[in-house]
């Protein structure tokens, strides 16, 4: 399903950037120490259904914590066309075990196409371009329908997400953004997907510490850090997404 044909299609309960903004800036600072479960407890309650959860596939962590609060919430899905089978997979699982409402989105070219036009293998000459448009640019219309958003991300993943707030503006998007996950570590999320018996992308069981886009992205070593796997040489951590 495309991300226009979702709920939340229809325009949302009018609420000024600034009411948002401070909504936000209030709810960061006094959920801070909350439990994560609390924390989108709290968004669901705000905002259905004018929230989406954005989930990567890695594992369906979130997507498993948001639908046993809520069965019926959007979880968008980005298909750069460049995922890994695996990736695919667990989105198709999701689907099928969990009671939520998938959104996939997709560039506004197809690989072939933005070959033709751009060049082949453009993550190679030119991975922020490629990423704006295979990533950025996409994931914004999907999130258009939404007041606010949800992700997985987690301060000790990269230094560029240390300061993420559990509740925050995003200011590029005129969006409130949550993220329950963020003063979580490695070891608290293979805690609760174990516990919760959450679906989990294969790759993980083969050396995939962070799992993007198969032409950038690599195995990791023992030692080194989750995101080290990505764009492997280049002086790039983050996709744009977050940033």
């Amino acid at each position: 399903m495309f991300a226009g044909a979702t709920a939340a299609a229809a325009a949302p309960p009018t609420r000024s950037i600034p009411v948002l903004r401070a909504l936000a800036d209030e709810a960061g600072r006094r959920l801070e120490k909350a439990p994560a479960q609390d924390i989108l407890g709290w968004a669901l309650e705000e905002f259905h259904p004018y929230l989406a959860i954005a989930s990567s596939m890695s594992d369906a962590l979130l997507v498993e914590m948001a639908a046993a609060i809520r069965p019926d919430v959007p979880v968008v899905f980005l298909d750069t066309g460049y995922h890994f089978p695996e990736t695919l997979g667990t989105r198709d699982a999701v689907q099928t075990v969990y009671p939520v409402e998938l959104v996939t989105v997709r560039p506004a070219q197809s690989v072939a196409v933005q070959d033709a036009t751009l060049g082949p293998r453009l993550y190679e000459r030119n991975p922020e371009l490629c990423c704006r448009l295979r990533k950025v640019e996409p994931l914004e219309r999907g999130l258009a329908p939404y007041r606010a958003w949800a992700s997985g991300i987690r301060r000790d993943e990269a230094a560029t997400r240390g300061t993420i707030r559990v509740v925050e503006w995003d200011a590029k998007r005129e969006k409130v953004k949550i993220n329950p996950l963020a003063r979580w570590t490695a070891a608290d999320v293979t805690r609760y997907l174990e516990e919760h018996h959450v679906l989990v992308n294969p790759l993980h069981g083969d050396g995939y510490a962070s799992i993007g886009c198969a032409p950038c992205t690599r195995r990791t070593g023992p030692g080194e850090d989750a995101r080290s796997g990505r764009w492997t040489g280049r002086n790039k951590v983050e996709c744009g997404i977050h940033a």
